[in-house]
C-alpha cells in the first residue's frame, strides 16, 4: 500500500515540527490511539484500536524516528501486531516546508505492508481505511494547532457560495433547482 498527501497547516514550520514531536498532541489526533510512550531514543511504543473493513483489532507496536533533519523532515518506521487480525509494518517520509510566514506545508509518502486477516480483506478496504484515518488525523491535528475555527469558517463560506450559485442557476425553472439540491445533498452525505 502506498499513500502520499500534502496538507497546509496554519502555523509556522517550527511550531508544526514541535507538534509532530509532542506525544500528547499525537495521541489526541491519531484515531483510536490509546497510548504513545517513549521506548528508547527517538522510539515510541504505541497502542491503538482500528477498524479496517470487517476487522476490528487492538494493535500494539513500535514507531522509530530516523533520518531526522529538524525542523524539516524525518522518516517514521513502524510495525504493529493486531493478534488474529494480523500485522502492519512500513515507513513514512514526512517533510515540512514553509508556506508563507504563518503556514507550513506538511507532505508525506508512506509505504506499508499488511498480513493476516488484514491482507485477506483486500487492498481496496485497507487503502480506504488508511485514507480515512489519515484524513481524520489531519482534521484533528489542524484543530490542535488552532486552525479548526479557520478551516470551519472557510468550509462554511465555500458551502454558502456553492448554495448561492446553485440557487441562482435554478431560479428560472423548478426542475434544474431540484436536481442541483439533491446532487448537493448527495455529495455532502458521502
Amino acid at each position: 500500500m502506498e499513500l502520499s498527501e500534502s496538507h497546509t497547516l496554519p502555523v509556522p514550520q517550527q511550531r508544526a515540527w514541535e507538534a509532530l514531536n509532542d506525544t500528547a498532541i499525537l495521541k489526541a489526533c491519531i484515531p483510536g490511539c490509546e497510548s504513545i510512550d517513549a521506548d528508547g531514543e527517538n522510539a515510541y511504543a504505541v497502542a491503538l484500536t482500528a477498524a479496517i473493513g470487517p476487522v476490528k483489532a487492538r494493535f500494539k507496536g513500535r514507531m522509530q524516528l530516523a533520518d531526522i533533519d529538524a525542523p524539516r523532515s524525518y522518516t517514521i518506521q513502524f510495525e504493529g501486531q493486531g493478534g488474529a487480525a494480523g500485522f502492519g509494518k512500513g515507513d513514512a517520509r514526512v517533510t515540512l516546508e514553509p508556506a508563507g510566514e504563518d503556514a507550513t506545508t506538511l507532505s508525506y509518502a508512506a509505504s506499508a505492508q499488511v498480513g493476516g486477516k488484514l491482507a485477506q480483506i483486500g487492498s481496496r478496504l485497507v487503502d480506504g481505511a488508511a485514507r480515512k484515518i489519515a484524513a481524520e488525523f489531519f482534521k484533528r491535528f489542524t484543530e490542535q494547532l488552532g486552525g479548526g475555527a479557520q478551516a470551519d469558517e472557510a468550509a462554511a463560506q465555500e458551502t454558502s457560495e456553492t448554495q448561492a450559485a446553485s440557487d441562482a442557476e435554478g431560479a428560472g425553472s423548478d426542475e434544474p433547482q431540484k436536481r442541483k439540491r439533491s446532487w448537493t445533498a448527495w455529495i455532502s452525505k458521502s
